[in-house]
């Protein structure tokens, strides 16, 4: 159960779905040729081949050994990109470390994770020198000798299932688990960024998300897969968005925490007439904003669905269909139960159970949590805590959260379905729908509301969420909320929300009076 031509096509039959071989063999291929422009840098294989060299004997003066652990806290750069590219042929763990965590929450990732070395730059200084790292060493980078050529990198062997990083998970709901991200969950990953993203010879892929996030660092494969280049920044910016695609030539956007909604905000002005960009793809575009997308970004959406533990990602929607996350990818079956564990019906909400015929698609553990592991593993089957439904021709949409959903009026409702209804309200910022004890039984609906900048009065909101969302959708309470704890991967604490609402407008009073 090694080889997979039928879902790889294009790969040679021996292939074994790995990641150190692939990338050795590529830089080894064609030294001049050019796999990622960063800004107006220019990264060729040789570039990249003779920074791992110097990176390897680095590594091996520090002490390393493959198999060991390297937190990483940079910033998106070419040096960044370099050292990933290092870690993976040499058999080290990467710990990617979001740029944005603070105080408690990184002291958590480097004591549990217990890399050797914990690699900064100086934008960290300050926010790492007052944390206990356990047993890791703050290190910097070395500085790169452009004249030492004099070696080829190592390529220790390497198993398709040992481990090629620890990707820590939101932890909305308690402490963040660490996903034992393994070489073959990597390559997947790449494999189906490919597929999802409809990604041809030729191609340009705009690189902007952060090189600490699943979504950055399952691109640094794809110039190895197909003769493709990514144009890295160092983050996203709105007002240099449409200038940096049209300097690259971007053919692909990869759209992650609100970048789609922030574009649609910009003056039309700021979009120019044309552009390179084909393709639109990632998560979180419902039916209802599909088409306006589409229509004044000018590019077709890949909407798709997955989780950091089955290698990133497990349906895509190929056919257009607004709203939809599309259908289980290849490799991957997808079954949707009650919570008794059966089938529930065409058009019913049920748990995303997912099963593999690829070896290795799922992570193999939760990093020190068997628990966990248990829960989410069972008889071999991953079960994702997300619900979907399945309409009669076969196509899925996502609902929500099992524990990001609400009992109401005998009704399932789904906080993310709310949630993207207000996110089109253009006073608001963000917002998060709770459910708190209703006097008549089952929960009513709290939404904390983050405006822009001056609020609007609840009643215009209220007035306004009545043309769009459905009875038994409609919040009963509204709090206004300076802003939110967010979690690593930018995602609301929702735990954290005070479930009382004494504070919080309620519209059935508004109503009686």
């Amino acid at each position: 159960m090694h080889r997979y031509p039928e879902y790889f096509a294009h790969r040679h039959p021996d292939d074994e779905l790995d990641c150190a071989p692939l990338l050795a063999a590529g830089l080894r291929r064609e030294p001049a040729h050019t796999v990622v422009h960063f800004d107006d840098r220019a990264i060729t294989c040789e570039d990249a081949a003779r920074h791992i060299v110097q990176l390897q004997r680095w590594f091996a003066d520090e002490g390393l050994v493959p198999g060991d652990r390297v937190a990483v806290m940079l910033g998106n750069s070419a040096e960044h990109i370099h050292l990933i590219y290092a870690l993976v042929l040499s058999g080290l763990v990467w710990v990617p470390v979001n740029t944005k965590l603070r105080a408690t929450g990184l002291e958590y990732v480097l004591q549990h994770a217990e890399p050797k070395l914990f690699v900064i730059e100086d934008a960290f200084d300050d926010v790492t020198s007052q944390i206990e790292c356990g047993t890791s060493r703050r290190v910097r980078l070395p500085a790169f000798d452009a004249n030492n050529t004099d070696a080829a990198f190592a390529t220790p062997q390497i198993g398709v299932h040992d481990p090629l990083c620890i990707i820590y998970t939101s932890g909305t709901t308690g402490a963040p688990k660490g996903v034992v991200f393994t070489h073959r969950m990597m390559r997947i990953a790449s494999e189906a960024a490919l597929r999802i993203a409809d990604v041809r010879d030729g191609d340009r892929l705009f690189l902007w998300e952060p090189l600490c996030h699943i979504g950055g660092a399952q691109m640094l494969l794809l110039p190895f897969l197909e003769r493709v280049t990514l144009h890295a920044v160092p983050r996203f910016s709105a007002s240099q968005f449409w200038s940096q695609v049209a300097r690259a030539g971007a053919t692909q956007l990869h759209y992650l925490g609100g970048v789609l909604d922030i574009l649609m905000q910009l003056p039309q002005s700021a979009q120019p007439d044309a552009h390179t960009l084909r393709v639109a793809w990632g998560a979180g575009v419902g039916a209802a904003a599909w088409e306006p997308i589409q229509a004044r970004l000018d590019v077709r959406l890949r909407e798709c669905y997955g989780m950091t533990e089955c290698s990133s990602f497990a349906t895509a929607n190929v056919t257009g269909k607004p709203g939809s996350i599309g259908r289980a990818l290849p490799w991957i079956d997808i079954e949707l139960l009650d919570e008794n564990g059966q089938p529930v019906k065409e058009g019913e909400a049920g748990e995303i159970v997912l099963s593999s015929r690829v070896e290795g698609t799922f992570l193999p553990t939760y990093l020190k949590h068997p628990e966990a592991t248990k829960a989410a593993l069972r008889n071999g089957r991953l079960h994702t805590g997300d619900r979907a439904r399945r309409d009669a021709d076969g196509d899925l949409f996502f609902v929500g959260r099992q524990t990001d959903s609400m009992r109401v009026r005998g009704e399932n409702v789904s906080a993310w379905e709310i949630e993207r209804v207000f996110a089109a309200h253009p006073a608001i910022r963000a917002s998060a729908a709770i459910g708190v004890a209703s006097p008549i039984g089952e929960q009513d609906i709290l939404l904390n509301v983050q405006f822009k900048e001056a609020p609007v009065d609840w009643e215009t909101i209220d007035a306004w969420a009545r043309e769009r969302l459905a009875s038994f959708q409609l919040p009963r309470y509204y709090r206004a909320v300076d802003g939110f704890e967010l979690t690593a991967s930018e995602r609301i604490r929702k735990h954290l929300l005070p479930r009382t609402v004494d504070d919080a407008w309620d519209r059935f009073r508004r109503v009686r009076a």
